[in-house]
């Protein structure tokens, strides 16, 4: 996982999670994010790594359309991470400030590395879309040799609110367009007709597979063991 990595402003902590305030602590203490998130991977024991997508502080910004209802047409700046996830409007384009920011190095060496890039499943404007933002990371996804999956959300968060599941698809396309796929993972469910998504699949180059990923519950979160079975046969399968 990478992610962008906003200073919490002093006296004003509302809505950020816990864990973001704990990784920021151990960021002004340490001095290095890639050593605050390794650290912070230790006291928890996790398996793997986890990489800022930049080593410099990034902030998001996104030109929303209709956050008032009394002027439904009106097109403003929403800033800020969780600003842009709880937006009441549509997010019509996002961009970074800075809006070029230097890439991690060690997560343009993974990017280089990878087997496979999976992005989401995940808040669109505000986990996967940003990494597309960061000019080395884009340019490092495109050239690397890794094949490529797209995990899909089960449902519409805030932020993306008016978008379909095949809308979901044109944006990766949209801000990278070399962005090539190779397999898009949904649950039928949350997919619907799957004739749109086929083809929003298909001209990211990809082919859609489709497997029950979802809790059990009927709450629109993923089951992680469903999710852990369905991946085996998609990362395992042949070119």
């Amino acid at each position: 996982m990478i992610g962008t990595r906003e200073p919490a402003p002093v006296g004003r902590l509302t809505g950020h999670a816990v864990g973001n305030l704990v990784l920021c602590g151990l960021m002004e203490l340490l001095g290095d994010p890639v050593l605050a998130l390794e650290h912070a991977g230790a006291m928890l024991g996790t398996v793997g790594r986890v990489l800022p997508m930049s080593c410099e502080p990034v902030g998001i910004e996104a030109r929303v359309r209709g956050t008032n209802p009394g002027r439904p047409n009106e097109v403003v700046t929403v800033t800020g991470q969780h600003q842009v996830a709880v937006t009441a409007g549509r997010v019509e384009s996002l961009r970074l400030n800075p809006d070029a920011p230097e890439a991690c190095p060690q997560a343009v060496a993974a990017i280089g590395a990878a087997d496979w890039l999976v992005f989401g499943p995940g808040s669109w404007y505000t986990s996967v879309l940003p990494h597309l933002l960061v000019p080395e990371l884009a340019a490092a996804i495109v050239a690397s040799p890794a094949r490529r999956l797209v995990t899909l959300n089960l449902a519409a968060e805030k932020e993306t609110f008016g978008l379909s599941v095949a809308d979901h698809l044109a944006e990766l396309r949209w801000y990278l367009p070399k962005l090539r796929v190779d397999r898009v993972l949904g649950d039928a469910r949350a997919v619907g007709d799957p004739a749109p998504v086929e083809r929003a699949a298909e001209s990211l180059g990809a082919r859609l597979v489709l497997a029950p990923v979802g809790a059990t519950d009927g709450a629109p979160r993923h089951d992680s063991a469903a999710l852990g079975a369905a991946l085996v046969p998609v990362l395992g399968a042949a070119r």
